[in-house]
């Protein structure tokens, strides 16, 4: 186990790390006390809505990638985490007070959404590649690895903690719960020892830096090849929200406890998937094709789950496909690009990952909303299947060459 979990002998990366558990806890907390507000709470059970709420939080990603892959190649990253994690704050705090008080309707969720969306697209480059000036090339691929660890073990324990919080005292207290745990993130930041960052070349400052970036990734045939099976599985595929609580509500009319206990099930194969990339030294471009081929095929088994607990069964394997992939791409992308462009390939990888979130997200609820839920769970299972299919086209093509991401297999 020591090997799984090395990056902690890293002083700097157990402070960072302990604060980020706390706030993915609220953040997971926040997020599905959001997605049953708006679903049970601000609608009739409306998927789209809940569609277009995700467009809203993800879209920003798409809109201001020309800057924000930039802003953690040029600015200091721990300051800008600063800014960005306290807005975060501010933004949650916002919404649980609007909640709390009765005040809330759909449209301010929707505006929150799109505010949070714009100060996530900013954090989300600062805080992947943060991850190298804390460990460094060595511990990077662990590291990362962790960091999804942390992140999917919160996401095993906030949802179903929100369910209980929702079903007793309401969403607005969810929301709060989450804009408190902000503090921690912030005070594991002004704890790390500056000196002991490693050191990262800053960019200059001049015109041209998204084309480049952009050039980049198309002119290196697996980042190219990584970002297409990224847009489909991120646009049609990562909208969980919408598949669980559609499942939840409307097939197996469950209350928000066994929703929040749905998406725990799912973070329970995520967290298993996180472990096993901890332990591997370098992640290969056959995963890809394993997570997307697993993921399909586990998102079409729970459409088919003909029961409650099959269907979280079914989660726990799509779990840990989803985080393989995922996982998988963060790191090759990292580990593939020189240090200069980071922040760019990053910035547009999540760009990819999830800013197709505004084109999948109001289709797959359109999907639900007309087919039935078990439909929508389909377009997600094609688009992994679809994703395989890429990047076993791409396996076979050059099966007898050395990818510079290491061995396919």
């Amino acid at each position: 186990m020591k090997g799984v979990f090395r990056s902690l002998n890293n002083r700097n990366y157990r402070i960072w790390a302990a604060g980020a558990l706390v706030s993915n806890v609220g953040t997971w907390m926040q997020r599905t006390a959001q997605d049953w507000l708006v679903l049970t709470g601000l609608t009739h059970r409306n998927a789209t809505a809940v569609g277009i709420v995700m467009a809203l939080q993800y879209g920003p990603q798409l809109l201001f990638l020309p800057w924000t892959g930039f802003a953690a190649d040029y600015f200091d990253r721990r300051k800008l985490l600063l800014v960005t994690q306290a807005a975060k704050g501010v933004l949650a705090l916002m919404l649980g007070l609007l909640t709390v008080f009765g005040a809330v309707v759909l449209w301010h969720v929707y505006v929150l959404a799109f505010l949070l969306g714009t100060v996530s697209a900013f954090d989300q480059p600062a805080r992947q590649t943060f991850v190298y000036d804390l460990v460094g090339d060595t511990d990077l691929s662990n590291a990362i690895a962790l960091n999804s660890t942390s992140f999917n073990a919160a996401r095993l324990i906030g949802p179903a903690v929100a369910g209980v919080v929702v079903a007793a005292v309401g969403s607005g207290w969810a929301f709060l719960v989450n804009a408190a745990s902000f503090v921690a993130v912030v005070w594991s930041l002004t704890l790390l020892r500056r000196d002991e960052l490693h050191a990262r070349v800053r960019i200059a400052r001049t015109r041209g830096h998204f084309g480049e970036g952009l050039r980049y990734v198309w002119e290196h045939r697996e980042l190219r090849v990584t970002a297409i099976m990224l847009f489909l599985i991120g646009t049609f595929g990562l909208n969980f929200p919408i598949y669980i609580s559609t499942m939840s509500a409307s097939v197996f009319h469950v209350g928000a406890d066994r929703f929040g206990l749905l998406m725990s099930m799912m973070a329970v194969g995520s967290l298993i998937g996180a472990l096993l990339a901890a332990r591997r030294e370098r992640p290969t471009f056959g995963l890809l094709l394993a997570g997307a081929a697993v993921f399909g095929g586990g998102l079409l088994m729970a459409a088919l789950m003909p029961d409650y607990v099959l269907f979280g069964l079914a989660l726990i394997v799509v779990g840990v496909a989803a985080l393989t992939f995922t996982n998988s791409s963060n790191s090759l992308m990292q580990l593939s690009a020189e240090p200069s462009m980071r922040g760019r390939v990053i910035a547009i990888r999540a760009s990819i990952a999830l800013g197709g979130t505004p084109i999948g997200a109001p289709i797959v609820g359109w999907v639900a909303d007309r087919l039935g839920p078990r439909c929508g769970v389909g377009v997600g299972a094609a688009a992994g299947l679809a994703a395989a299919m890429v990047a076993a086209h791409y396996l076979w093509k050059h099966r007898r060459s050395q990818s510079s991401f290491g061995k396919s297999w």
